[in-house]
């Protein structure tokens, strides 16, 4: 273990994938399919619904009824699920998709990959507007900073 990275012959084993739902969302994976093809890697599909945060992407508000945030968990499943299929029919030999609840950048950067033991992190720079990104910070610059693990920014 070399600064909490496991590599073995100098290949990437386990790679994250947070996907948002934005315009990265179709770039990001393609480079994580990439990456996991050329490394022979397991993927990891993972959408963070952010309490009190609803947008037309994958993310769930606390305010909803029970339907409505299960009929939005199911709706994310789906959406994710055909991710994972394209994966799979790219070449990716293991795929696995996953939804957690809290903070993106706290699920991102630390307690998935703590869970699951990810190597790398596949992320791209869009989601929140610009004026988001003053208010409450990019994920993805939090993620840079604070993973205990490498991270490859795709920029879109």
């Amino acid at each position: 273990m070399n600064g909490g990275i496991v590599m073995t012959n100098g290949t990437y084993q386990r790679i994250l994938v947070p996907i948002d739902g934005s315009r990265a969302t179709p770039v990001v994976m393609e480079k994580a399919i990439a990456a996991a093809k050329k490394h022979q890697a397991h993927l990891d599909i993972l959408n963070v619904a952010q309490v009190n945060q609803l947008t037309d992407g994958y993310a769930i508000a606390s305010s909803l009824s029970t339907s409505q945030t299960f009929d939005l968990v199911k709706t994310t499943q789906e959406r994710l699920g055909d991710l994972k299929k394209h994966a799979e029919e790219s070449g990716v030999k293991s795929v696995a998709i996953h939804i957690r609840f809290g903070n993106p950048k706290q699920v991102i950067a630390r307690d998935f990959i703590a869970d699951h033991h990810n190597d790398l992190i596949v992320i791209g720079t869009t989601g929140l507007s610009m004026v988001e990104r003053l208010i409450v910070g990019s994920v993805t610059s939090y993620v840079v900073r604070n993973a205990a693990c490498d991270v490859e920014v795709v920029r879109v």
